[in-house]
């Protein structure tokens, strides 16, 4: 992939990405590269060794060894939770009583991540659940898809320490580390080699360049959801079983074709279906590429960031690990380069606004929150403005104003594009959906769901 690597350095500046590992497995073959450095500060080259953080790729692991369970007849995908975890409870008795591990899988759960601080010992993802009592829903289980960062798949973890007798760190070693034959994977950054570990880089401006993230890896409580950590060739390994039916590069069997099939064919419909695609399986997102059905896997920690592509249609997949970012268009630009080569089916673009349009204001006005994260949508005419109102450590962090202000251009009465305000963002997308009452009730960006909490007049103009 030669011509490949120089176009990777040309952009890795272009973007103030320090370093990008790229990896290929196609058709049975693989092959790998990495350009740039694994830290800014000391510029030593990164390589097809180094090893970056995969954030919620760890995901697909997780979903990976429950479905070994449904193997092994340890769990049903649609038994209550409280079938495998008898003290399971949240503020919601119905939601207790009814959330099941495909919920959990698929992001349909809606339990608010009020989880606390359960520390960094081994009994952090028991602490989790335990902290849940009083959590409330974002939204009723089951009604919309709205991402889990950590706390679904810490649930489903704890299923997997309680049904094992063993840490989630060692089920994920026992269960598929092991015997999947991979030496660089590992779900707790301690456990990384100092010397070939990537450092995570965040850009606050092109002018600076990539600066050293003052947050090395993520909490323990992310863990069943987003610490581990792999090379371009671990994480290969992972996309050769999801693609031979279950089958390890060694041979081995990680679990049945049947389960498979199930991660990929039980699916629900994600609002905003731009960012990546339509629906969400089980441990994978769904793309539609011009027709033809992708499944990915990405995850992002603070300064390193994970994507994963496999087309079954062509038996290939594609993975690139980085030390900065994230940056969709770079992404976009690296793997349509590789994949227009190989002559596969490429990224779609973004959709195109549709001028024709003419949205009653009234329906989309108003403040959709979360706690840590707030949207207000206000009206001036007939046109719609998004602002962003960030939590002021994290604003700090990035060194960007509290609150960010964007034109919404719709594409659909429920879909907009929200059109970079300065050179390191990209186009976003945004569901604003769910009419039932008559305002909007959901706002859906990055995978994530905002329920309405205030009605126009609370906006700030």
């Amino acid at each position: 992939m030669p011509r490949a690597r120089a176009r990777v350095a040309e952009l890795l500046a272009r973007y103030g990405i320090p370093s990008a590992a790229i990896g290929l497995l196609h058709e049975g073959e693989l092959a790998e590269f990495a350009v740039g450095v694994r830290d800014v500060r000391t510029g030593e080259p990164a390589t097809t060794d180094t090893v970056y953080q995969c954030g919620s790729m760890t995901k697909t692991w997780t979903a990976l060894a429950i479905m070994q369970l449904v193997d092994e007849g340890g769990v049903d995908l649609d038994e209550p939770v409280r079938t495998y975890l008898p003290g399971f409870t949240v503020a919601d008795p119905e939601a207790a009583a009814t959330v099941t591990p495909r919920h959990l899988l698929h992001h349909t759960n809606g339990i608010e991540e009020t989880y606390g601080d359960p520390g960094e010992d081994d009994d952090v993802l028991r602490r989790m659940v335990e902290n849940i009592a009083d959590a409330p829903q974002v939204f009723p289980v089951g009604h919309t898809h709205g991402y889990s960062a950590a706390l679904g798949y810490a649930i489903l973890g704890r299923i997997l320490e309680v049904r094992d007798g063993k840490r989630w760190d060692d089920v994920m070693r026992d269960r598929l580390f092991a015997p999947m034959g991979l030496t660089s994977t590992h779900s707790r950054h301690e456990q990384v080699d100092p010397a070939r570990a990537a450092t995570g880089h965040l850009l606050r401006s092109l002018a600076e360049g990539p600066v050293v993230t003052p947050v090395d890896h993520l909490p323990r409580a992310f863990g069943a959801g987003g610490t581990i950590t792999s090379t371009t060739r671990d994480v290969l390994a992972l996309a050769h079983v999801l693609l031979n039916e279950g089958v390890a590069p060694n041979g081995n069997r990680i679990v049945s074709a049947e389960s498979v099939r199930e991660m990929t064919r039980s699916r629900v419909p994600v609002p905003d279906p731009y960012l990546f695609g339509p629906a969400w399986a089980l441990g994978l997102i769904v793309c539609d590429w011009h027709g033809q059905t992708v499944y990915a896997s990405d995850g992002s920690t603070i300064g390193q960031n994970a994507r994963l592509r496999l087309l079954p249609d062509s038996h290939t997949a594609l993975t690139m690990l980085t030390n900065g970012g994230p940056r969709e268009s770079f992404y976009h630009a690296v793997f349509n380069e590789i994949l227009t080569d190989l002559g596969t089916a490429t990224i779609p673009a973004p959709p195109a606004p549709d001028p024709t349009l003419n949205l009653d204001p009234a329906r989309y006005e108003g403040v959709y929150e979360r706690p840590g994260t707030r949207y207000e949508v206000s009206a001036e005419g007939r046109k719609l403005y998004l602002t962003l109102v960030l939590d002021p450590t994290q604003a700090q962090l990035v060194q960007q104003p509290d609150r960010v202000r964007y034109e919404l251009l719709p594409v659909s009465e429920t879909h907009f594009l929200v059109p970079p305000t300065h050179a390191l963002e990209d186009v976003q997308t945004v569901a604003i959906h769910d009419f039932t009452d008559g305002p909007a009730r959901y706002l859906h960006t990055n995978c994530r769901v905002h329920p309405r909490t205030a009605s126009p007049h609370h906006v700030r103009a």
